[in-house]
């Protein structure tokens, strides 16, 4: 659904946060090989178990050649913190094994060499790599203009009425970049500044409106306020 005046809107709510959160210099987390890995074990987990879980993987195993060759059994023991660990070993197993049968190494950086469209059809390709997985790598590590969409920006773009209510995060990766200039330093603060505003202040359950710098733009705070007393 597309909802008129949504690109006006998305970089007034833009700037917005901009001021709130401070421009950030745009920057990769940790290595490539280790944000694709940890990304697939974030899924549907806690920031602090899938740190674990990528952590005990590392101290059991030492090497992306050891878990590659790993027992399936040991590695979904290692990984038990991350939510789904019999699901999510058998992809990390198939990943390290085919970029290491393309390359001869468990190394990822020649994505900085592909177009944007290249690297993300390479790295969808992949076992359990879906858009999210794709564009948190490529915005961070390679800087190019994609655009992560995780639960927090779906949801304060939708209260807010830049995407519609069954527009899904899929869809929402695009529709979102149409309305932003192609600059990753741009994409980047985007993606931070609506993933803090949704963990801290548009949270899922108990949304905290009246402290929210956004709420003069807000649909869902426009249906949701109170009257006023006199209003009829």
């Amino acid at each position: 659904m597309i909802i008129p005046d949504a690109e006006q809107k998305t970089r007034v709510v833009h700037e917005i946060l901009n001021q709130q959160y401070g421009v950030q210099e745009i920057y990769a987390r940790q290595d490539p090989m280790h944000e694709l890995i940890a990304t697939v074990l974030s899924h549907r987990t806690t920031h602090a178990n899938e740190v674990l879980a990528y952590r005990t993987l590392w101290e059991r195993f030492g090497s992306w050649e050891n878990i590659r060759e790993a027992p399936l059994e040991e590695l979904i023991q290692a990984i038990q913190s991350a939510n789904y660990p019999e699901v999510k070993a058998p992809w990390i197993k198939a990943i390290l094994s085919r970029i290491m049968a393309e390359r001869g190494e468990a190394a990822i950086d020649f994505l900085r060499e592909m177009t944007t469209d290249e690297a993300m059809a390479w790295l969808t390709a992949l076992p359990g790599v879906g858009l999210k997985t794709a564009t948190l790598l490529l915005l961070f590590n390679f800087q190019k203009p994609v655009l992560p969409v995780d639960t927090h920006v779906h949801r304060v773009t939708q209260r807010l009425g830049i995407l519609g209510p069954k527009v899904s995060a899929e869809k929402a990766h695009a529709l979102l970049l149409a309305y932003l200039p192609p600059d990753p330093a741009v994409l980047f603060n985007f993606h931070k500044h609506f993933y803090w505003h949704g963990q801290r202040i548009c949270t899922w359950s108990f949304p905290k409106c009246s402290q929210c710098v956004l709420k003069n733009h807000c649909d869902y705070y426009a249906k949701a306020r109170p009257l006023p007393m006199n209003a009829k």
